[in-house]
């Protein structure tokens, strides 16, 4: 088996991607837009620049996934009415379900990937995912809300 950190990495989210790619197909879902409808899920109604932003994609590029969204009758986008120059997406009741159909897909997913991991390994590798990121992006915040400050390891163990 490979040894080097970036092929393990490259090789187990290929994996993951060909087992997640054809749930998000048979809900009528596209590359990228189950992370988009996830996000509304749990955030609620929000810009494209915030999804763009919060991504790290172009905004370009949620726009057309949008696009396909709206299409497909997942989300409407509506004006913002405390600034009417900016669009706000929403998702509709059949975004909503197939929202919560994606998570359990996604969360049968994660239990397979997981398997044999204790809990505490669980922890802590979600830990070493964040401390990569943020050693990466040491402005950004992986998992969370734009805006929203990175906790420290301690605080964040006493969340948990």
């Amino acid at each position: 088996m490979e040894r080097r950190f970036y092929m393990l990495l490259y090789r187990t989210y290929h994996a993951q991607r060909s087992v997640v790619r054809p749930m998000g197909a048979a809900l009528g879902l596209g590359t990228g837009q189950p992370k988009l409808m996830d996000y509304l899920s749990r955030y609620g109604p929000r810009s494209q620049k915030q999804l763009a932003d919060y991504f790290e994609i172009d905004p370009s590029a949620v726009c057309r996934m949008l696009d396909a969204l709206e299409k497909g009758g997942f989300v409407t986008r509506s004006v913002d009415q405390n600034d009417r120059r900016t669009g706000v997406v929403s998702l509709t009741e059949k975004g909503s379900r197939a929202a919560t159909a994606w998570q359990q897909a996604a969360d049968t997913v994660e239990q397979q990937m997981l398997a044999g991991f204790t809990e505490k390994e669980k922890t802590q590798f979600a830990e070493y995912f964040r401390r990569a990121y943020r050693n990466l992006k040491p402005d950004g915040a992986f998992g969370m809300q734009p805006g929203e400050a990175v906790p420290e390891p301690e605080q964040q163990r006493e969340k948990e």
